[in-house]
């Protein structure tokens, strides 16, 4: 059988052509690494300058992008704050006044049809980006100029202010790790078969596209997705890695909820898991499973982000009533959140007060806590919502039990992914709270898919409060995560997987929010961060639900072991030792986990 189905992906790696495997158990299980939790519905397109590709294993950020198959020029390590090089030789370099930035590309890099990765393939990605306007021209279009290359020596070119300053050096680093490069020639040929038409380019199915990482598409429908591993893969060079990822293929099921993964985890059919797990020690202090996650305490993970709700601010409800969006905020039950929707898997809104930061040590020394303290508040007060919506005018004047604004009941949904178990318990205790003051508030759960085309619209009216989470950890935050929260620069976009996905605007708080790049005093940062955490708490454009993992990191032994828990490291070329994070073995400098499996046994 072994033989058989490696003549077959050889014959098919030879045509060009891709065979669709119906059944992933046919595939040999000692080659192949199992997920769940990160592929949701069935993928829409293996386009990297595409939109709406719903391809998260291969097209997708979590705790860095996602390396296996498109692969970036850095690699963000969440550990330690350092960008390491991928397809970029670890040497980038500004300029004296931070108006340009230079790197050169390595020379063993090489798409999976054998030609070079050059700096071309750079510009034409950033290009492509703009003219499009896909997620790389509109998340880095306000703050590159150009891009330009002399053969693998490539320049990023900031673009200035009034007084002829970078506007934000930040997002260039950002580009360097969340950006995959696509292949120049590939996208002449794309533009080409779609005539120019941007809107045919962003929806092209891109099957065609070469890669750079060291796993291509093997299979894909509306039950799984299968890459196996290419062996010519250019990161075996000791410029890189020095060697091949362990697993043949990697496949992923597409599981229909988080339970389903669960019950797929614990019984072996799933290696490595990215999702929550409720009570997840319970798997292996009660039911002596061989499940592991990084830390061996709660909370398990590394609590990088903080899972929103988002205020649509296209209906005017919402928009002209700060006092009803801080009322359903102050009113919600986050204490139950936290111990219930995430078994204590998270810091407390008391441990942690809420603010623009997520709770490491670093972000919190950001800004002024007792400055902002008679701001902060910790959920469940009813009473002090009920009061503001009085005092506000917002009362309930026919005697329905719920209140009224402008003559109409106040009627509004709560929305977020189906199958996102946890996320869908914190937004039933968002009803919940809207119950208890007098607000109307109905849960909604699109499917995945659906829920993505709808929420990065900018003048969707579906979805009245909805849950998404902000940046985690990159070389720009917490400022790109305080722009994402209220910055302007997303208002209006179209395809917004950017941020301010509520549509917010507050000339105050952006023009804050712009000064924050060009300052290097530690003393007016903080003002600067405090100044907007006021702005945010006042207005409450959107309101965290808990602090959480950027991805979960639970995997199951049974099959492979060596997985990175707490000071696992990797040898670089150089010989230095690297922290490897609890990044499901594919997110940033987390994919470094592939090439350490072992095999049980």
């Amino acid at each position: 059988m072994k033989k058989l189905i490696a003549l077959l992906i050889a014959l098919i790696m030879a045509c060009g052509c891709v065979a669709l495997a119906e059944d992933v158990t046919t595939l040999p299980r000692e080659e192949t690494l199992y997920f769940a939790g990160q592929q949701w519905g069935a993928v829409n397109s293996w386009n990297p300058v595409g939109t709406n590709q719903n391809n998260s294993m291969a097209i997708a950020a979590g705790a860095g992008w996602r390396e296996i198959m498109f692969e970036t020029l850095y690699m963000w390590n969440v550990l330690d704050g350092q960008l390491y090089g991928l397809l970029a030789n670890d040497d980038y370099a500004w300029n004296e006044d931070m108006t340009a930035l230079t790197f050169t590309i390595k020379d063993a890099a090489k798409w999976s049809d054998g030609t070079p990765v050059t700096g071309a393939d750079v510009v034409r990605t950033f290009d492509i980006g703009v003219e499009i306007q896909n997620g790389t021209g509109s998340s880095y279009g306000p703050y590159i100029d150009s891009i330009t290359a002399d053969g693998n020596t490539v320049t990023i070119n900031a673009k200035l202010n009034d007084e002829g300053a970078p506007i934000n050096p930040l997002k260039i680093l950002d580009f360097l790790e969340l950006t995959p490069i696509a292949q120049a020639a590939w996208i002449d040929t794309l533009v080409e078969r779609c005539g120019s038409d941007a809107t045919a380019i962003l929806n092209d199915a891109g099957e065609d596209a070469p890669y750079s990482g060291p796993y291509g598409k093997f299979a894909s429908n509306d039950q799984q997705v299968v890459y196996v591993r290419n062996d010519a893969y250019w990161g075996q060079d000791a410029s890189m890695w020095g060697k091949l990822p362990v697993p043949k293929y990697i496949a992923h099921t597409i599981y229909a909820d988080n339970a389903a993964g669960e019950v797929a985890l614990k019984a072996g059919e799933v290696d490595v898991c990215q999702q929550f797990i409720g009570n997840v020690q319970n798997l292996w202090l009660e039911d002596g499973l061989p499940i592991s996650t990084y830390y061996e305490e709660a909370p398990y993970g590394i609590c990088l982000t903080m899972p929103t709700a988002w205020f649509n601010m296209n209906m005017p409800v919402l928009a002209e009533n700060a006092a009803l969006r801080k009322a359903i905020a102050i009113a919600v039950d986050y204490d139950s959140i936290i111990a219930n929707a995430m078994t204590g898997q998270s810091p407390t809104f008391a441990d942690v007060p809420r603010s623009l930061m997520n709770p490491t040590e670093g972000e919190q020394a950001l800004y002024d806590h007792d400055a902002v303290a008679d701001l902060q508040w910790v959920g469940n007060d009813i009473e002090g919502a009920k009061a503001l919506l009085d005092e506000a005018g917002i009362v309930d004047s026919d005697g329905d039990g719920y209140r009224e604004y402008n003559g109409e009941k106040i009627s509004l949904n709560a929305v977020c992914p189906n199958g996102w178990t946890d996320w869908q318990a914190s937004m039933e205790l968002v009803a919940a709270a809207g119950e208890a003051i007098g607000v109307e508030i109905t849960t909604f759960y699109p499917e995945a898919d659906t829920y993505n085309t709808v929420f990065t619209d900018p003048n969707q009216t579906e979805y009245a409060i909805f849950m998404w989470s902000p940046d985690a950890s990159t070389p720009s935050n917490p400022w790109t995560r305080v722009n994402q929260f209220m910055g302007m620069d997303y208002v209006g976009v179209p395809n917004n997987w950017s941020g301010n996905w509520g549509q917010y605007k507050n000339e105050e708080a952006d023009a804050l929010i712009k000064q924050i790049p060009q300052t290097t005093d530690e003393a007016e940062l903080k003002n600067l961060y405090t100044e907007l955490t006021k702005i945010y708490l006042t207005e409450v454009p959107s309101f965290s639900l808990m602090y959480r993992p950027s991805v979960f990191h639970s995997v199951n032994e049974s099959v492979w072991t060596n997985y990175p828990v707490e000071g696992s490291t990797f040898t670089m070329a150089d010989g230095s030792e690297v922290l490897v994070p609890p990044a499901d073995c594919t997110d940033g400098f987390g994919v470094a986990a592939l090439y350490e499996l072992e095999l049980v046994g």
